[in-house]
């Protein structure tokens, strides 16, 4: 297969239940159809109300649109970012992202639901379908704010130009629109706000992160302790200070209970790397993107070097020239630099200097 279109193991499975689970749903959707039905299938979306006795339905409704229009975003966001995440982390880290971006947003929207159908008694709260992406789609912009958090993105021919980290934010503004329209059912505001909280909390504080080769910093070293991945990063700049402010009054309630655990010196150390700029220096947040941009592609080099070593230890010489075709390393480099700007548009790298300015 062409590498141009070579798809991860994990990115190839996902995408192929989005587009059986979704045919399979407008399927039985057409054969019930009638002018005033609602139609639910308790056993591929998550319905509060129904699908209790369908549990696997609170991992696989993601993977469910109901619609051409959703289908079309949904898919195009696993193909190229799922290419550009399994790439850059691993396959099992990728898989992991996708079961934590899938399944944490459903059950607490799940709860949402019932919450409400106990507060005002209408039915239709627990008969609302819980499917779709919209989840998946944040926590990947909110993983693309974390490795390329100082690229910005050019929309509409240079008219509107945004940061990567503020699109997270755009992302539930156009989603919570979109769900007073048929196009989105009334979860999916919830599933998107849930989606972005559950990523950045799980890669912040949990996801273990590729140590740098060149020091001693231990493997199992978990989190983000940058300040580009801070929360109130995902914010314009007038309210920074507020956000900041209330998010690290909640942290501070959070680690006195002990559900979180505060970043040590080291981890602060880490996250700018050994040989990183002091605080507030102009660049740094170009130096950290480009030093976890190297991280991951010194990581990816290794795998690629080593699989390609075992196969040619294992394989038999051949003179007339090799029998399996490998991608060249600056290609593989080209590929990792450039897969972001399939998902995102146009984007180039800028400096971001610490005057205040989102």
């Amino acid at each position: 297969m062409p590498s141009s279109i070579n798809i991860p193991p994990v990115t190839r499975a996902v995408l192929i239940g989005l587009v059986f689970q979704s045919f399979l749903s407008a399927a039985i959707r057409y054969r019930q159809w009638t002018e005033h039905s609602h139609i639910v299938i308790p056993y591929l979306t998550l319905a509060p109300q129904l699908s209790l006795a369908y549990p696997w339905t609170f991992l696989t409704s993601a993977l469910v649109e109901s619609n051409i229009f959703t289908l079309a975003i949904s898919g195009l966001t696993l193909y190229h970012g799922g290419r550009y995440l399994e790439r850059a982390w691993s396959s099992a880290d990728f898989a992991k992202f996708l079961v934590l971006a899938a399944l944490v947003p459903n059950v607490l929207t799940f709860f949402v639901m019932i919450f409400f159908f106990a507060l005002t008694r209408d039915e239709s709260w627990t008969l609302a379908s819980i499917s779709g992406g919209v989840s998946i789609q944040v926590a990947f912009l909110v993983a693309f704010s974390q490795l390329i958090p100082a690229h910005t993105v050019t929309l509409f021919r240079g008219v509107l130009s945004l940061r990567v980290p503020r699109l997270p934010l755009l992302f539930i503004g156009m989603v919570t629109v979109l769900s007073l329209t048929p196009l989105l059912s009334r979860a999916a505001v919830w599933q998107a706000t849930f989606g972005f909280l559950s990523s950045w909390t799980y890669l912040r504080f949990y996801k273990t992160i590729f140590p740098d080769l060149d020091s001693s910093q231990p493997a199992s070293l978990r989190g983000d302790a940058s300040e580009t991945f801070a929360f109130a990063e995902f914010f314009p700049g007038p309210v920074k200070p507020f956000v900041a402010a209330l998010s690290d009054q909640i942290f501070d309630v959070l680690v006195a209970m002990r559900l979180c655990t505060p970043f040590s010196h080291t981890d602060m150390s880490s996250a700018r790397g050994e040989r990183a700029l002091q605080r507030g220096t102009p660049g740094s947040a170009r130096a950290e993107a480009e030093r976890r941009r190297a991280l991951a592609l010194k990581a990816l080099d290794q795998r690629l070097n080593a699989a390609s070593a075992g196969a040619s230890s294992k394989a038999p010489a051949q003179p007339s020239g090799p029998t399996v075709q490998t991608q060249p390393q600056p290609s593989t480099h080209t590929a990792m630099a450039s897969k972001p700007g399939d998902v995102l548009g146009e984007t180039k790298l800028e400096p971001d200097h610490d005057d205040g300015k989102s």
